[in-house]
């Protein structure tokens, strides 16, 4: 069979591109925030993962500036070689101290941190455990280190129960990784780290977290899902991006210094990636200043969210409970989804539509997510959209 025949033959893409309703690869023209510019059209936007609203905040804009006029527009190296700049020791040092951290250590991408974490630890005779909705860079690396012959454990989504079944199993002598999302990405559901922590304590595992929706959401002044329980010592690595509270695009992981010295000498992801731009670090060292100044940020994003989620669940939408960023409608085709976003859509409100297998059959949503940049005066317009179209396609 020829390589590219898969190619050709994948046309579903183009079939929901002929019933009008494509939700994906929309080109922004200009992004204020709260509003974007959309083929000619202001659009309401609730969809973006910039929580604290930082994006287009002047001293995040001024700081990758300055960053471009005295380093240039990249860094023409790896970490490990010619690439660093005082730029990422300042951001490691700064990071490490806001999550009350040992050490840090930089990755060019949030999708390519746990990459380079999982299979630098996890080796052959060792276990990696994980829920089975992580995130994909988590199952990436699961699968990089399966290749190098360590094992690969799975366990249902948020059952807890499931994840002992699982490490009665493991010789309690072997090495073991216990991997979650702190807040996931789909749902927006808070891991259980108390239970999972006594877990590890238990059957002997050391635990990583993905605080990629977590940081600037939930925890003491945005600090994440180890600091919402008061764990911060009973987390061994804590992983997270600059995608999203931070304004920013590129990576991290926070733990002890002898286990990020390993990382920083081992893991091909970093050693062979050319390093964070100077304008990417900058603007993520401004804007772990302004979560650190202004910790109101934090709170208004919460409340927004809360706001539009108790609004809709009233209404009678299938909204599951949550307290972060992120409220899901569950509509539960993948057609009724894709016209349901092209109403929004066309309304003037963009928002992220989640079909199979994506999520499961049933579970099709719009994941709309909030920021600290919305007001009053968006959210009550996003609120009375989603009930009248609502209303018009029967889910309400």
């Amino acid at each position: 069979m020829d390589l590219f025949n898969k190619c050709y033959e994948f046309t579903r893409a183009d079939d929901i591109k002929a019933l009008g309703v494509y939700p994906y690869f929309r080109p922004i023209e200009e992004n204020e925030g709260p509003v974007v510019q959309i083929e000619g059209r202001k659009i309401v936007m609730a969809g973006s993962n910039n929580y604290l609203g930082l994006t287009a905040h002047p001293k995040v804009k001024e700081a990758a500036i300055k960053a471009i006029e005295k380093y240039g527009t990249g860094c023409s190296g790896s970490r490990y070689l010619t690439g660093t700049l005082d730029l990422h020791i300042e951001l490691e040092e700064k990071l490490a101290k806001f999550f009350s951290a040992e050490a840090v250590l930089l990755y060019s991408t949030g999708y390519q941190t746990a990459q380079g974490i999982i299979p630098t630890l996890v080796q052959r005779g060792d276990y990696v455990v994980s829920d089975k909705d992580n995130h994909a860079c988590i199952v990436a690396g699961q699968i990089m280190a399966k290749g190098a012959s360590a094992s690969l454990e799975r366990y249902r989504h948020m059952d807890l129960n499931d994840l002992e079944r699982v490490l009665k199993k493991i010789p309690m002598d072997a090495g073991k990784l216990i991997v979650s999302d702190g807040v996931f990405s789909t749902g927006g559901a808070i891991v259980d780290l108390p239970h999972l922590v006594s877990l590890a304590k238990k059957y002997n595992a050391k635990i990583l977290i993905d605080d990629a929706h977590s940081v600037g959401v939930i925890g003491k002044g945005g600090r994440g899902t180890a600091s919402e329980f008061n764990l911060e010592k009973e987390v061994d690595l804590t992983m997270g991006t600059f995608s999203k509270t931070f304004a920013s695009l590129g990576g991290f992981v926070a733990g002890p210094e002898r286990v990020i010295n390993y990382l920083k000498h081992h893991s091909t992801a970093m050693i062979f990636s050319a390093s964070p731009t100077p304008a990417s670090v900058a603007a993520a060292l401004a804007a772990l200043e302004i979560l650190e100044q202004e910790p109101w940020r934090v709170d208004k994003l919460i409340k927004n969210a809360a706001k539009v989620r108790s609004e809709l669940t009233q209404a009678g939408f299938n909204v599951p409970e949550g307290r972060t960023a992120i409220v899901p409608v569950i509509v539960g085709d993948d057609l009724l989804a894709f016209k349901m976003w092209k109403m929004l859509y066309d309304s003037g409100i963009f928002v992220n539509v989640f079909i199979s297998p994506g999520v499961p059959q049933g579970k099709q949503m719009m994941r709309t997510s909030y920021m600290s940049s919305h007001e009053d005066e968006h959210l009550d317009f996003i609120i009375d959209t989603f009930k009248k179209i609502g209303k018009e396609l029967g889910l309400i």
